[in-house]
């Protein structure tokens, strides 16, 4: 997924393999075993990377299809639309 998804957001930003790998610090040929799904950069790279694209790193790392949110902001939205009052009843706004 994350090959998949890094690829995807090069293109769509209409950049090459070489442009990229120059912005985020590294190799062409490193950068190109990422995409094609041979390595995987560390975690301080892949939060360079979602910092680039601005999208989040669970996004990248394909944990939710929502480029903007995290897993937590998910769960969390989740929940205060569940959540009840002690009594059982519907939270108030």
């Amino acid at each position: 997924m994350f090959a998949e998804r890094l690829k995807i957001l090069r293109l769509e930003n209409k950049l090459t393999q070489k442009q990229l790998s120059n912005k985020l610090g590294t190799s062409q040929p490193s950068y190109a075993q990422w995409e094609s799904g041979k390595r995987k950069p560390t975690g301080e790279t892949i939060q360079k990377i979602a910092d680039f694209f601005n999208v989040s790193t669970d996004y990248l790392l394909g944990n939710t299809d929502n480029k903007n949110s995290t897993k937590f902001e998910d769960d969390l939205e989740e929940s205060l639309n569940t959540a009840r009052a002690f009594s059982g009843k519907p939270i108030s706004e």
